[in-house]
This record gives structure tokens, sequence and C-alpha cells, in this order.
């Protein structure tokens, strides 16, 4: 549980120190006036896309010694209307669901009612998930 605890602990620390907890710096970047957040997502991506080959060149396994299958997505409409309305909640509220606790932990409060409107959101989709464009 530890290494659990210090790999979030210095993720969040590297949101914090990177400013990409800050509304103002996602402001900048729905505005394409700033690139420290684009930054993030120019180094997450490619990390992402690598550590996918080496799962696979490696076969690399988990700590149950589980092999690591990465499932393949089948597209459809709803991931539209999906995308798009979390693009508006994140421009809105300057969060993704990863930061708003890293938020919390740094003190602005006022995101709890953003991780509780998050927790709404995904009871709401369990919820009407049959009734839902897929």
């Amino acid at each position: 549980m530890l290494k659990y605890f210090l790999i979030g602990f210095l993720f969040g620390l590297a949101l914090i120190k990177g400013e990409a907890i800050s509304w103002y710096r996602m402001q900048e970047m729905f505005h394409f006036e700033g690139f420290q957040i684009f930054g993030f997502f120019f180094t997450a991506v490619p990390t992402a896309a690598l550590s996918l080959f080496l799962i696979r060149k490696f076969d690399v396994k988990t700590a149950g010694g589980e092999q690591i299958k990465p499932q393949k997505k089948i597209f459809n409409k709803g991931t539209i209307y999906g995308s798009a309305l979390f693009g508006i909640g994140w421009g809105l509220t300057g969060a993704c669901p990863g930061p708003i606790y890293v938020q919390i932990g740094s003190g602005y409060f006022i995101s709890v009612v953003l991780l509780l409107s998050a927790l709404a959101g995904t009871w709401f989709y369990a919820f009407f998930r049959e009734r839902l464009p897929h």
C-alpha cells in the first residue's frame, strides 16, 4: 500500500507544482493562450504509448501474475455526446476527475462540489445507461 501512496503523492505533487490544478491554467489552455497544460498532454500521450508498447513487447504481468491485455474499444455515437459533456464540464470547472482529489487535498474545498457532481454524473450514467445512445 505504501508504494501506491507514494506514487499518488508524487503524482499529486507534480500536478500542484505544474499548476495543472489551476482553473486559470485550464482557461489559458482552452483559449489557446498558454502552453503549460498542453505540455502535460504532450508528455502524457507519448509516455502512455511507450508504456503500452513495453507492456506488449515484454509481456509484463500484474503484481498478481495476470497478463495485462489492453482492450480494444468500439467507437459509438455516445462517445461524442459524452466527450462534449465532459469537455463542457472541464471548461466550466477547470478540473477533470483526477485533479479533483489533488484540489481537495490542496485545500480547495469547493472542489468537494466537483467530486459530488462527478459521482452524481457517474450514478446518472449507470442508472440511465440502457436508455442512452451507444
